[in-house]
């Protein structure tokens, strides 16, 4: 199984549009929160891209400065991920994280679940050459584990996360506490509320994908 993090497991989503928005001010744009904040999954600088249309290493490097210091020390897990974690190491499923991500903001970001250690692999935005949606970072976390794509399914939140999934082959698990919808997190084998939802369900997930793996196309 391999997880986004932002919105998936930690709630910083909110956090992270704050922080371009103070970063495009910075830099003379005036762009509305909301305008950010759809567009929070992809990598920035993408996002970047889309607003202002241009790439703006500058600018990505301050959002994530501002993030790190203003923001990130008010980012808080969801309800239930360490369990949800620790269960499935438990079960044998092997872990990875996939994430747009610079390194040391993943690092502090799996710190807040406390249970990174659960983790065979972890895949940031210095592993791949483009960003979600594209699906470089997620094929690099299946080669990282070592395993088939038709193997591993992608528990993300936002529909760049199920795009990324699919244009690299893996099943797509949605999560709503991101704030999209479920019609925006297709196609998804299924769709939960957040991390302590998935756990409640996750007898009946693991069942599902192993009979998948073994029913002959």
């Amino acid at each position: 199984m391999i997880f986004d993090v932002d919105g998936t497991l930690v709630d910083s989503n909110d956090a992270h549009a704050a922080a371009f928005v103070e970063a495009f001010g910075e830099f003379g744009f005036r762009i509305a929160f909301e305008s950010v904040r759809r567009l929070i999954g992809m990598g920035a600088d993408k996002l970047v891209a889309q607003l202002i249309g241009r790439s703006d290493k500058a600018l990505a490097e301050r959002k994530k400065a501002l993030f790190m210091a203003r923001h990130l020390p008010r980012v808080r897990p969801f309800p239930q991920v360490e369990p949800l974690l620790r269960e499935l190491a438990c079960k044998g499923v092997k872990l990875a994280v996939a994430s747009s991500a610079a390194k040391d903001e993943l690092d502090a970001l799996l710190e807040l679940t406390h249970a990174s250690v659960c983790f065979a692999q972890i895949v940031d935005g210095g592993d791949a050459a483009r960003s979600k949606p594209d699906p470089d970072i997620v094929r690099a976390a299946v080669d990282k584990l070592a395993l088939p794509a038709e193997q591993c399914a992608m528990v993300g939140d936002t529909p760049y996360d199920a795009a990324a999934a699919r244009r690299a082959g893996l099943a797509f698990v949605g999560v709503r506490c991101g704030g999209w919808l479920d019609a925006d997190l297709q196609p998804a084998i299924g769709v939960y509320d957040d991390p302590a939802d998935l756990l409640d369900s996750l007898d009946s997930l693991v069942k599902d994908r192993g009979s998948a793996r073994q029913t002959p196309s």
